[in-house]
């Protein structure tokens, strides 16, 4: 009986990670994608500083993580995490990937932006293979070859007319070699970080989200705010005569930190190969999800492209939960 109620607790506690989550970053991405193509106000101007909003998260992010360690985390205090200061070189690349990321959505839908930011595997393999000589198996190559074949036909199909009306400036080769370089950058903070938390294996993970947004703060601020050409002003400015645009901000703001959240509970409760399912699932539903709010519905070719990608990579979740049995059944036998 007790373990039926385990069983069933965290059962409950999976469902509220998966709903936190779809919910927050769901949104995130239709608040994402409206403050990239919306008019705002009388004027019917557009908020063209889209990077502004990379400081407004690291700054919600960080005061959020310094609240969490000082409610949560002892490991701060204690002083075996990881110093502040490591995360300069992690901070650098995760300010400039993520301001790709956004610019990217000037050029290019947001559904083709989150199917070639799924291709993730893409220039892991490559590198792995050209650098480092690691052989993939066949199948790695198969669930490669799909993921690839279908942002690649995507970022060939034909967008609706209605789509590239509410682009501000419709460029789809600038806009996917944004999102590719944004996965590069994001490929060398993962390993930094993966490297911190070896080096120093009581770091949390709200040290990493403050340290991380400290030093974004730090750089985005001053790119924004003390170079001569910096246009944080301006996006300030935008803010306080377009009120519904700060709004919007805000709350993308807060479903960042607010996704974060529930992916370190879904980590720590039940590992990251079931972080990374509801992450793959999440981004399907929020293609669908965008296609059908913003009123610019994919053709049929774009959704086969669109099963065309999240089958490979759910055949690679599949590879991935299959090769964690072995791994258990060999310990089990040892």
């Amino acid at each position: 009986m007790e373990s039926h109620g385990t069983g069933l607790r965290r059962v409950l506690v999976l469902a509220f990670c998966v709903a936190g989550i779809w919910s927050a970053y769901i949104y995130q991405g239709v608040l994402q994608e409206t403050l990239s193509t919306k008019r705002f106000g009388a004027d019917g101007k557009r908020f063209e500083h889209l990077a502004f909003l990379n400081l407004a998260q690291n700054v919600v992010c960080l005061i959020w993580s310094y609240i969490m360690i000082k409610i949560w985390s002892r490991s701060s205090t204690s002083g075996s995490g990881a110093p502040w200061w490591t995360y300069w070189s992690a901070g650098i690349t995760n300010t400039i990937g993520p301001a790709m990321g956004i610019e990217a959505l000037k050029y290019i839908s947001y559904p083709a932006q989150v199917l070639a930011k799924s291709s993730k595997m893409i220039p892991v393999m490559l590198m792995g293979t050209l650098v480092y000589g690691i052989r993939y198996s066949l199948n790695e190559y198969i669930c490669t070859f799909l993921v690839a074949g279908g942002v690649s036909t995507f970022a060939l199909s034909k967008t609706s007319s209605k789509t590239m009306s509410k682009l501000a400036h419709p460029n789809a080769p600038l806009g996917y070699g944004l999102c590719f370089l944004n996965l590069a950058f994001d490929g060398f903070t993962n390993a930094t970080q993966d490297s911190l938390t070896t080096r120093y294996p009581k770091t949390s993970a709200w040290d990493i989200m403050l340290g991380m947004n400290l030093w974004g703060t730090i750089y985005n601020m001053i790119y924004m705010f003390g170079l001569p050409q910096g246009f944080g002003y301006e996006a300030v400015e935008f803010c306080k005569q377009h009120p519904e645009a700060a709004w919007d901000i805000f709350l993308f703001c807060l479903c960042g930190a607010v996704g974060q959240n529930f992916i370190f509970l879904t980590i720590s409760r039940f590992g990251s190969l079931t972080n990374t399912t509801i992450t793959t699932t999440r981004k399907f539903v929020s293609i669908v999800v965008s296609s059908l709010l913003s009123g610019n519905p994919l053709s049929t070719k774009q959704w086969g492209c669109v099963a065309m990608v999240f089958s490979g990579l759910s055949y690679q979740i599949y590879l991935k939960w299959r090769k964690l049995q072995k791994l258990q059944k060999k310990r089990k036998s040892m």
